[in-house]
């Protein structure tokens, strides 16, 4: 799964340990104890190793915003007081949550 470098650097220091994603056909085929490498966006060479730890199906990010821990997604304290599920729309369409449905991909760094 490819990443920015912000999301990318946070689940490499272990800040960030929920990815999260459109439940599209890819990732439908995700089970507990499934390794993610991770790629980042502007340098390829530069991957994490993950193991995916549960993983959390909704049917809209507006749904899981409600239940999990947004400072574990990603979201500093700061940017916490003022997060959206609408801030997802910038990477999935309403159209493609509605589809699909969403996840929060509970991962472990392994390298």
């Amino acid at each position: 799964m490819r990443l920015n470098p912000l999301p990318f650097k946070m689940i490499a220091s272990g800040e960030k340990t929920i990815e999260l994603r459109l439940n599209d056909e890819k990732r439908r085929k995700l089970n507990r104890k499934d390794l993610i490498t991770f790629v980042n966006t502007e340098d390829s060479l530069k991957t994490i190793t993950a193991e995916v730890i549960d993983i959390y199906k909704y049917k809209s990010f507006k749904e899981l915003y409600a239940v999990l821990p947004l400072l574990k997604c990603g979201y500093t304290k700061e940017d916490v007081k003022t997060v959206s599920p609408e801030d997802m729309l910038a990477y999935y369409s309403a159209k493609q949550q509605e589809k699909y449905g969403v996840l929060g991909i509970e991962i472990k760094v392994i390298s």
